[in-house]
């Protein structure tokens, strides 16, 4: 049965500029490796799409839509359904002196910065550097080798994906509960302090409001342990007495605190509390 447009999936893919089988993107650790881009830094796995919603370029989603769970299918991504046609006003010329000590470091195919909007250099000389602010592969047709993976069903498979989307985590390291229509999420310590972790909550708590509308408040829960009592002690001088600390109670150890996230209400909703 072909997939539904809102269901989530995984699938696999690597795509190539087709004239010169320049690599675009791969969620293949092995093929990364192959192509020469491989990240050390990145955790290869297959990608969570939403189907019809626009998470992936639309040549790639309108193929998914005809799919079945474990096809293995390729893709021919034209510009008009990839990264568009180049324009040739979205290149400019750009004084060096704008680029003030970076200037000397500047060279052909790097990317920049420039005004808030990133580009491409394209050519540097007499005195200027001509920067390209088309996507770096607009005009280009892609091919897109898919494999869909998974289709899936049970919501805390799809909250669990939804979170790491956002959150670099371990499927283990997050912990769901439910209670009629509250989802409670617990994530690990470490992510506690990601930059802009405030933003990503609410972000994630408006994805899993729109996709499983069953659940009407989300809650965080920030658990802190105490440190655990030194197992070896630094030497001290013979004829030292030194106290032992008392081991925390049971329970005692934790401090849970909990930030919560509500869908919005609904007009009428409103009215009848009020």
């Amino acid at each position: 049965m072909p997939i539904d447009a809102g269901s989530f999936i995984l699938a696999n893919y690597t795509a190539k500029e087709k004239d010169t089988g320049e690599p675009v993107e791969t969620t293949l650790a092995e093929e990364a490796k192959k192509l020469g881009i491989h990240d050390p830094t990145r955790e290869y796995e297959p990608r969570l799409v939403a189907v019809g919603e626009g998470w992936v370029l639309q040549g790639v989603d309108e193929a998914l839509r005809s799919a079945n769970v474990g096809d293995k299918l390729t893709v021919e991504v034209p510009p008009e359904k990839g990264f568009g046609h180049r324009d040739p006003s979205r290149v400019r010329l750009i004084p060096l002196r704008k680029f003030g000590d970076k200037a000397d470091e500047l060279r052909v195919g790097d990317p920049v910065e420039v005004e808030g909007r990133v580009g491409t250099v394209r050519f540097v000389g007499s005195g200027r550097a001509q920067i390209d602010f088309n996507h770096r592969f607009a005009g280009k047709v892609l091919v897109y080798d898919l494999e869909v993976v998974k289709k899936l069903e049970p919501d805390q498979e799809k909250i669990v994906a939804l979170i790491k989307r956002r959150i670099p985590v371990a499927e283990n390291e997050v912990k769901l509960s439910f209670e009629e229509s509250t989802l409670r999420i617990e994530l690990p310590q470490k992510t506690y302090l990601t930059e802009g972790m405030q933003i990503i909550k609410r972000a994630l708590a408006s994805d899993i409001f729109k996709y499983l509308p069953n659940i009407k408040t989300v809650n965080y829960t920030e658990t802190y342990e105490s440190p655990k009592p030194q197992e070896t002690a630094e030497a001290k001088p013979a004829g030292t007495v030194e106290k032992v600390p008392e081991k925390p109670k049971e329970g005692a150890e934790t401090n849970p605190i909990q930030l919560t996230d509500e869908a919005p209400q609904k007009p009428e909703e409103a009215e009848a509390k009020s």
